[in-house]
């Protein structure tokens, strides 16, 4: 059962299930982008860019590692309250994009969302690249919204480009 003595019964648990926001019994990664959204308007007051790129650089790293640990101890190869990918892919999209306003974050956001729950073409691709267990399956998790959020930034290259 996933609640929060699971959330805190091991430090993977914690941060695949993106302190917390997994939880949520509705829209859980729409829970977690919205709070990706919140925490990066934070890093970015105290941290340049080039720091964030770390964060987002070593949040891949160790969220590959947490996803893959819960998942193990979920029994489940991607469940749907780890959330730890939605969080990075939606900081490296922010990374990117910034700066904008709001109106440009909040259509980055929908964009994202919809690419992640519809997987169109290649996002469904890669979503069944890397399915199954270990490290591949940990990977799996986190690369099919690696997917989502290129598809986005293109979508929002070609909509700045016009």
């Amino acid at each position: 059962m996933i609640n929060s003595r699971f959330l805190l019964s091991h430090p993977a648990h914690f941060m695949a299930l993106g302190f917390g926001s997994g939880l949520s019994r509705y829209a859980p990664g729409t829970v977690a982008t919205l709070w990706a959204w919140a925490v990066y308007l934070i890093l970015q007051m105290w941290l340049q860019p080039l720091e964030i790129g770390v964060v987002i650089a070593v949040s891949t790293l160790v969220g590959w590692w947490a996803c893959t640990v819960t998942a193990q101890h979920l029994m489940e190869k991607d469940p749907g309250a780890i959330v730890w990918d939605e969080i990075v892919a939606f900081w490296l999209i922010l990374w990117i994009w910034m700066p904008v306003g709001f109106w440009g974050q909040l259509v980055a956001f929908v964009i994202f969302r919809f690419f992640d729950i519809a997987k169109p073409g290649p996002v469904r691709w890669a979503d069944q690249l890397f399915k199954g267990w270990g490290y591949r399956g940990g990977w799996g998790i986190l690369f099919d919204d690696f997917v989502a959020a290129f598809c986005t930034l293109l979508v929002l290259a070609l909509w700045r480009a016009t």
